[in-house]
């Protein structure tokens, strides 16, 4: 007879009933939302935020479907899309009353329609591709001439940190083109830094010259080290969007290079062209500065700074207080300079604290400045956006070295947290500009979908009514775990949270196609074993014993080639290749497994089993 053990029949069920559970949230869709989000280091999204975004709802008689907290926004689920834009008005006047100096990203977006229950458990809906989804799509092209401008700016801070240190004078340092140009007053001196900087500097080549009483010495890039400073720059670049892009919570976005210089920004969900721009141009840099303390300490002088006319040489800031605070505007050091950055705590209060890492250059400069300036203020700003935060200034009592700076100083544990993601991100590398932009809406992602969902559907009852009506009740078994594969197809797809794009839409419609093959040969063995006289159960047997090598050869050689176009395609190509590998394992599951347990609790029990529904059985007749 033909039975499984017990454990077999559990485990069967056990799969079907979670692969409904969490293919399930996949028919509910998704409903518009809007999207608060902080653009601020100090500014936080917690409950206060949460419960502030009730309460100008409530306000403005907006009724919402939901609204939820997550680990840095706040979503508004709505019922239609003038609810939504309605909604995105009234927070964006709440949240952000002076436009020029927003503290808050207010998006528009969509989150699923999930009940509750579902969500517990983490069943959740697949990502969909900005093909399905409809999003914005950039294409971006980096500025490789600001890449190697932007470092050679570097170099000559660095070269004159290092031409001090080994008390070498010389007339002035700057950049003419792309090429440093460092003056001597003697050909002596310029020879002397010359030998020093060919073992400083290995990325320059340096070529004497003399331009009247001038002695120069021209630094240039070698073409190997330019075009490793370019590289950097892309991939710096890329690993910066994503950085600030999953800060802000878009789902599933795609950040890749395209070519040598340009990048392709895919935001799937996001609506709103203009706050997407914003996502892209937000990033945030460290600048260390010292404080004028003595015009700070004047109230006329401050009074004057906080209406627009700070003194020549500074800037007006506002530190967390609420004090302010007057800046010089020399940088003494920038964020280019920081290797790491990870939240902690100080040593002798046990407040929240950020650690920063410099590297050998901006540990040496930090030294030299601690040590020249003791008792005296240094600020550590936030730039964003072309503006400044202040997020500590205090007052230097001793010289620090070793390459480590703590910042600290009435921050939460989350906002020291917060603050370290973002210097972690760190500035682009390089300027980029929006070369290329398009906007798919979500009518013409819901087309594409309900294309893919009927050329799915069709293929699928064209296949069910080919097996059932050529193998019978076989055939219609194979429906049922053709069903099955499907169901966790798109379960484990939702599980992943992969992104289903309309090449994995094919992919699935494709699968179908393979994974019933499985029981074509089985259903073709067993039919042959009839043939050859064996019971209706034994036949069962080696039909399934004796297909399995077959159809394990199949799928692996399949696997094969999926892993391949994994491995080495890129954009649609690798999401069909994520689809069809692992309908690959799916489907040798369902046609193999699935359907012997169906088979088996249909035939198994019958002890005097005398024919089985496979249709036509053709036997040899006898030669006369």
């Amino acid at each position: 007879m033909n039975r499984y053990p017990l454990w077999k029949n559990v485990l069967v069920v056990i799969t079907l009933i979670l692969g409904f559970l969490y293919a399930l949230p996949n028919l509910f869709g998704e409903a518009p939302a809007v999207q608060v989000a902080s653009v601020k280091a100090t500014l936080k999204i917690d409950t206060t935020a949460l419960a502030r975004v009730e309460t100008v709802l409530k306000d403005a008689a907006i009724v919402p479907q939901g609204v939820f907290l997550d680990s840095n926004s706040v979503r508004i689920r709505l019922a239609d899309t003038d609810s939504q834009l309605k909604a995105k008005d009234v927070i964006e006047k709440a949240f952000n009353p002076d436009p020029s100096s927003a503290g808050y990203s207010v998006a528009l977006n969509l989150i699923s329609n999930s009940p509750n229950w579902l969500t517990g458990i983490h069943a959740l809906p697949m990502y969909l591709g900005l093909d399905l989804r409809g999003g914005v799509h950039f294409l971006l092209q980096v500025d490789m001439k600001g890449a190697v401008t932007k470092r050679l700016d570097s170099i000559s801070a660095d070269l004159r940190s290092y031409l001090r240190e080994k008390s070498i004078r010389h007339g002035g340092i700057g950049r003419e083109g792309q090429r440093l140009a460092i003056r001597f007053r003697d050909a002596e001196t310029r020879d002397k830094a010359r030998g020093l900087l060919l073992d400083n500097q290995p990325d320059l080549e340096f070529v004497e010259s003399q331009d009247g009483a001038d002695f120069k010495l021209m630094g240039t890039l070698k073409p190997s080290a330019e075009k490793r400073i370019q590289e950097f720059a892309i991939k710096q670049n890329v690993t910066t969007l994503h950085n600030r892009i999953n800060e802000l919570g878009v789902a599933e976005p795609v950040i890749q290079q395209q070519g040598v210089d340009r990048i392709v920004v895919q935001l799937p969900g996001v609506q709103d062209t203009a706050k997407a721009k914003d996502i892209l141009g937000r990033t945030a840099t460290l600048e260390i500065r010292m404080v004028d303390d003595e015009a700070s300490a004047s109230p006329s002088v401050m009074e004057l700074a906080a209406q627009g006319q700070p003194p020549a040489g500074t800037e007006y800031y506002v530190e967390r207080g609420g004090r302010g605070l007057l800046v010089k505007k020399q940088v003494v050091l920038t964020g280019e300079r920081l290797t790491d950055a990870q939240p902690g705590f100080d040593n002798q209060t046990s407040e929240a604290a950020v650690h920063l890492s410099l590297d050998s250059a901006g540990a040496r400069i930090f030294k030299e400045i601690t040590r020249e300036n003791v008792g005296k203020r240094m600020a550590i700003l936030l730039i964003e956006k072309g503006k400044g935060e202040v997020v500590t200034a205090p007052v230097i009592r001793t010289e620090i070295g070793g390459g480590r700076v703590q910042i600290s100083g009435r921050m939460s544990s989350v906002e020291a947290n917060d603050t370290a993601l973002l210097l972690r991100a760190g500035s682009l590398a390089a300027p980029m500009d929006i070369i290329e932009e398009r906007t798919i809406g979500p009518s013409l992602g819901a087309d594409n979908i309900a294309k893919g969902f009927n050329s799915t559907l069709w293929g699928f009852i064209a296949i069910s009514i080919f097996m059932s009506s050529y193998y019978l009740l076989f055939g219609l078994v194979s429906v049922l775990a053709l069903s099955a594969n499907l169901l966790f197809l798109v379960a484990l797809l939702s599980l992943l949270q992969a992104t289903l794009t309309l090449p994995g839409i094919a992919a699935i419609a494709l699968t179908l196609g393979m994974a019933i093959d499985a029981n074509v040969l089985i259903n073709e063995r067993v039919r042959e074993e009839l043939r050859g006289g064996n019971s209706p159960q034994a036949a069962i047997t080696a039909g399934y014993e004796r297909a399995w090598a077959t159809i394990l050869d199949s799928n692996v050689t399949t696997l094969i080639a999926g892993v391949a176009l994994l491995l080495f395609g890129s954009g649609p190509v690798r999401g069909f290749a994520v689809v069809h590998c692992l309908g690959i394992l799916t489907s040798i599951y369902s046609s193999v497994v699935v359907s012997r347990a169906l088979i088996n609790w249909i035939y198994g029990s019958r002890r005097h089993l005398a024919s089985v529904s496979i249709g036509q059985v053709w036997k040899p007749t006898a030669k006369a």
